[in-house]
């Protein structure tokens, strides 16, 4: 269990190396090389990821465990570029809402037409508007 310091009145969590040092020995954690320690690893990170009130070092170990499925997940799972009208067509679906609901968000009913079927390129002001909107990074949309 990670020890507790008290500061100014305050008590603060401090990482316990010992411990992160268990949960590595019981995980084994490695560059991921095949299909079957993919598997493995991602049966550890789930509860991992589903918890809501992990130790420190446990936050740690998620974080080191999300970055080996990434890699492997772009080496051998690459995600196919998207435009970023197409994005939007699928949020648009994903959520329920209609191409009215943007009117006012990215420009008029003109402007959002043209923007979801692809023949008006979207503007940074109108990533940034949409990534607030949706809640996502403006990036997707750019």
């Amino acid at each position: 269990m990670p020890s507790m310091t008290k500061g100014d009145g305050k008590m603060t969590l401090t990482f316990d190396h010992k411990r992160y040092g268990q949960l590595l020995a019981e995980t084994l954690p490695a560059v991921i090389t095949t299909e079957a320690e993919y598997d493995r690893i991602l049966a550890i990170t789930e509860p991992l990821f589903f918890s809501n009130d992990l130790e420190p070092e446990a936050e740690m170990l998620l974080d080191l465990l999300v970055q080996l499925i990434k890699q492997y997940e772009e080496q051998h799972y690459p995600m196919p570029e998207v435009k970023p009208h197409v994005m939007l067509q699928h949020l648009i679906e994903s959520k329920g809402i209609r191409q009215a609901d943007l009117v006012g968000v990215i420009g008029s009913s003109g402007v959002v037409s043209e923007v979801v079927n692809g023949k008006r390129a979207i503007s940074k002001a109108q990533a940034k508007a949409l990534g607030d909107y949706f809640q996502i990074s403006p990036s997707v949309f750019i």
